[in-house]
């Protein structure tokens, strides 16, 4: 298990009866989690009673926040709240937080160590080859890895079949003062582009991908990580360079484990990596130090 240590701008506070208590900035979040199966810290009750958002689930699938600071900025139409965003600071990366319908808030704080290996990688590279290496990152979200690479220097193709998440990592990219960093931001479903890409010859040092467990593509495409996965990875494989420098997947099914994807990656990149390797990726409460587990990755390098 690998977790952060350096966040100033996000903390768990607390996790139990299948919630989180968060603080991102300046405030208190309170919503669901699953793998949080056992007690809260009961010395806090007071700080889980008077979180300023709390996500509350709805029978009928989804949720909605409930807001109990009224300092939070937030507009009402129609009896849809939607609730302004603000920013959490990482280290020199910025990024906007807003929380959404499905109780996320556009950000996995436990992601900073992946953005760790990815810039010491980097820059290893860096020193190594004395060019930027390109970098290839599929469902990549609001840009946390991104920003994160370019940050020390690569060159990225940022590629999500949502074009609202694009538009946000482009604003985490700014806010990141990176504006000026070679980065394309492609909207695309992630096999086809792949595909492509090696019908035109195209070449990455280093791949990342975020993979859900089910979504759909650019244009409707239905994405299922355990019919998908393999293949993705097996496609990828044609567009590595001839010095590759990594290949990250990071995930979030409940219904395997990390090595699995290690799995995966030791049939497919063994030849082209000297280590493969896997885990889980937490954060840990600072109330209780207990480790919330927040997903897994295999990475080779």
């Amino acid at each position: 298990m690998i977790y952060p240590t350096d966040w100033i701008d996000f903390e768990l506070l607390d996790a139990g009866e299948r919630e989180k208590l968060e603080r991102w900035g300046n405030y208190i979040l309170r919503r669901p989690d699953p793998q949080a199966i056992w007690a809260k810290n009961s010395a806090i009750k007071s700080q889980w009673d008077s979180a300023d958002l709390i996500y509350n689930r709805s029978d009928k699938g989804g949720g909605n926040w409930e807001i109990k600071n009224k300092k939070i900025p937030f507009n009402s139409t129609n009896n849809i709240l939607d609730i302004n965003p603000w920013e959490v600071k990482y280290k020199d990366f910025k990024f906007k937080i807003k929380p959404t319908g499905f109780k996320h808030t556009g950000l996995f704080p436990e992601q900073a160590v992946n953005w760790e290996f990815i810039i010491n990688k980097i820059n290893s590279f860096k020193l190594k080859h004395n060019k930027s290496p390109v970098v290839l990152n599929l469902f990549a979200y609001t840009g946390g890895a991104t920003v994160a690479a370019l940050s020390a220097g690569a060159i990225v193709t940022h590629l999500d079949a949502s074009k609202g998440v694009n538009l946000w990592a482009k604003e985490n990219v700014e806010l990141s003062l990176l504006k000026d960093s070679k980065v394309r931001f492609i909207q695309d479903d992630a096999i086809k582009f792949v595909e492509r890409e090696i019908r035109r010859g195209n070449k990455y040092d280093a791949i990342i991908m975020d993979p859900p467990v089910y979504g759909r593509g650019a244009n409707g495409q239905l994405w299922e990580i355990e019919k998908d996965l393999f293949k993705l990875v097996e496609r990828c494989k044609g567009l590595l360079s001839s010095t590759p420098l990594f290949f990250l997947i990071n995930a979030y099914a409940n219904s395997f484990s990390a090595i699995a994807l290690e799995n995966i990656l030791k049939i497919i990149l063994n030849s082209e990596f000297k280590s493969i390797q896997s885990g889980e990726v937490g954060l840990k409460a600072t109330s209780t130090n207990l480790v919330l587990p927040c997903g897994m990755f295999s990475r080779a390098e």
